[in-house]
């Protein structure tokens, strides 16, 4: 006669994990993230699973072999409505859990996507931009904006928002159709790099630059001027309020939604105090003399 089989109440862990079809360091990843409850614990200090902790890593096994992850698994477990889990009511509140958190994912895949192929499209640091901004660079030359050009423009998109860069997209339209202009900004631009760490802030040069760059910006200014740029960009703000007419109702100050909106927005003055700029105290002292001549400008006729 066979001697009758009678079943363990509770296994180790090597066992458990030989059943399920997994590793042992899977359950203790398991009970690290809180996907699965601390067992008992037997007189030698070992963790010992019952029925229901058997029933609970088949379920996380079938689950993560669907390709959901471990996070999710775990969020559905923990809803109030799936106190009950061993029940079909139970189980069917889990699946839904699990079917929407994949159909949230299946729409950020989707997101991600579109925008990756969207960089491809318009080139990678183009791409980059939101389209208000691309939209405003359409139709120039190939090669005609320079990479420091976008860099920049990516810069002001994230400090003033997608219709400040938009609006300063004009000044690198000027540069990229005037070469005659773009090589002048080159010269003033090599001026001011010249302005070093070597360089006194009271040195004549510091003045004589800060001229220069002021004579530059009345060019650029009249150029975006004549060739109707500055028009355009006046219908750029009627566009941004069509585009977003909630905002535009409200009165939102411009430095309130800027910074790019969305995830870390902060206010104008926030972004720029976090933008680094490795320039020599002559370099900013230029910069201020250049605005009190802007400043002191007469107004146009």
């Amino acid at each position: 006669m066979h001697p009758s089989f009678v079943p363990p109440r509770r296994v180790r862990i090597g066992d458990a994990a030989a059943f399920v079809g997994i590793t042992p360091r899977a359950i203790r990843h398991y009970h690290e993230i809180g996907l699965l409850p601390e067992p008992e614990r037997g007189g030698d200090d070992r963790r010992r699973y019952g029925y229901e902790d058997m029933i609970r890593l088949l379920w996380i096994r079938r689950t993560a072999e669907a390709g959901i992850a471990l996070d999710d698994i775990r969020d559905a477990f923990a809803e109030p409505a799936s106190a009950g889990a061993d029940s079909d009511d139970g189980i069917a509140g889990i699946l839904e859990r699990l079917e929407e958190a994949l159909v949230a994912q299946e729409a950020e895949l989707r997101r991600q996507r579109t925008a990756v192929r969207r960089m491809r499209t318009e080139g990678s640091r183009a791409g980059l931009l939101s389209d208000f901004v691309t939209d405003r660079l359409k139709g120039l030359p190939e090669g005609s904006l320079r990479r420091a050009d976008l860099d920049s423009l990516l810069v002001t998109e994230r400090i003033f928002g997608p219709l400040g860069a938009a609006v300063q997209a004009s000044r690198f339209i000027a540069l990229a159709t005037h070469p005659d202009l773009r090589e002048e900004s080159d010269r003033v631009d090599a001026a001011e790099e010249a302005l070093d760490d070597t360089v006194a802030v009271d040195d004549p040069r510091v003045a004589q630059v800060a001229a220069e760059r002021h004579a530059f910006e009345e060019t650029l200014h009249i150029v975006i001027e004549d060739s109707g740029l500055a028009e355009e960009d006046d219908a750029l703000f009627d566009a941004w309020d069509a585009l977003h007419p909630a905002t535009a109702e409200e009165g939102e100050p411009e430095a309130g939604r800027s910074s790019g909106g969305g995830q870390g927005s902060m206010s104008a003055f926030e972004a720029i105090g976090k933008m680094p700029y490795d320039f020599s105290p002559a370099r900013l002292r230029c910069m201020e003399l250049a605005a009190e001549l802007a400043a002191h400008e007469p107004p146009a006729s």
